[in-house]
C-alpha cells in the first residue's frame, strides 16, 4: 500500500512538471547569451498612415510644412480642435509632403524616416524637430486568448508578450509552444511559428511585432476533444434516451 501511495505521488509530480513545461513562458533554453539583443524595428510599408508634425524655435518657419485644419484657425477659445497631420504611404513607398514634395520613406524604420525628414527640413528651417508616428499600427489576436480582437497601438514598439497582455493573456487551453504569426511584407503574407515557452524567442526577429501582424493561438488537444464532445452531446443524449426507453419496456414486459 505504501509503495502504491509513493507511485501516485511520483506520477502526480511528473504530471505537474509536464504541465508547467507546457504553460510557463520563456523557459531557459541554454542557447541565449547575455548580450544585448538586436532590435527588429518595424519598417514603414505601403498603405501605412503616418502622422508627422514639424516644430522649431521659429514657429512661423514651420507653418508651410504642417498641414492646416481650417477648424484650428477658427476654433473658439477653450475648445480642443487637436489636429494631427497624417500622410498615406502610396504603392511606391512615398508620401507627398508640403514643400518637400515626394519623399520615399517606405522600407525605413520610424527613426530612419525621422532622420530623413529632419535632414530635408534643415534646408529651410534652423534645427527642426520632427515628431513621426504610426497612425494605424494595429495587431490582431485570435484563438485561445481572453479577449480576441484587433488592437490599435499608439507606438510601434510592441512585443509578442505585450500584445498578449492587451488581449488578457492566453487561456490555459492555448498552445504556447506553437503560436502562429501571420505577417505581410510588401504585399506578401508569411507565416511563422513561435515557441513562447523558450527564451530563444527574445532573439527572434518576430519578438517585436510589425503593423497588421496577426497572432493565432491554437487550442490544445483537450480543448479540441471537449469541443467535439460538446457538438455531439445532444446526439448522445437522444440515443441514450431511446436505449433507456427500450430497455425499460423490455424489463417491464419481462416482469409481466
Amino acid at each position: 500500500m505504501k509503495k502504491f501511495f509513493l507511485l501516485l505521488v511520483l506520477l502526480a509530480t511528473l504530471a505537474s512538471c509536464a504541465s508547467k513545461k507546457n504553460i510557463v513562458y520563456l523557459q531557459k533554453s541554454g542557447t541565449i547569451s547575455d548580450e544585448i539583443y538586436e532590435q527588429f524595428a518595424p519598417k514603414i510599408q505601403q498603405e501605412d498612415l503616418i502622422t508627422i508634425a514639424v516644430s522649431a524655435a521659429d514657429i512661423k518657419a514651420t507653418i508651410p510644412f504642417n498641414q492646416q485644419n481650417p477648424y484650428q484657425m477658427n476654433a473658439a477659445a477653450g475648445q480642443d480642435f487637436t489636429f494631427k497631420p497624417t500622410y498615406l504611404v502610396d504603392n511606391k513607398g512615398e508620401i507627398d509632403f508640403p514643400v518637400l514634395g515626394k519623399l520615399k520613406i517606405g522600407g525605413l524604420t520610424r527613426l530612419q524616416a525621422t532622420d530623413l525628414l529632419r535632414k530635408e527640413l534643415s534646408k529651410y528651417i534652423v534645427d527642426p524637430g520632427v515628431n513621426l508616428t504610426f497612425a494605424n499600427f494595429k495587431v490582431t489576436l485570435l484563438g485561445e486568448v481572453t479577449r480576441p480582437g484587433s488592437y490599435t497601438l499608439p507606438q510601434e514598439r510592441v512585443t509578442v508578450l505585450e500584445a498578449l497582455g492587451l488581449a488578457g493573456d492566453m487561456t490555459i487551453r492555448g498552445v504556447r509552444s506553437n503560436v502562429l504569426l501571420i505577417r505581410e511584407t510588401n504585399g506578401e503574407k508569411k507565416m511563422e511559428r513561435l515557441d513562447l515557452t523558450s527564451d530563444s524567442l527574445l532573439a527572434s526577429p518576430y519578438y517585436y511585432l510589425a503593423q497588421n501582424d496577426v497572432l493565432y493561438v491554437e487550442p490544445n488537444g483537450a480543448q479540441i476533444r471537449s469541443s467535439s464532445l460538446g457538438q455531439n452531446t445532444n446526439v448522445l443524449i437522444s440515443v441514450s434516451s431511446v436505449i433507456i426507453s427500450i430497455l425499460t419496456l423490455v424489463v417491464t414486459n419481462s416482469r409481466r
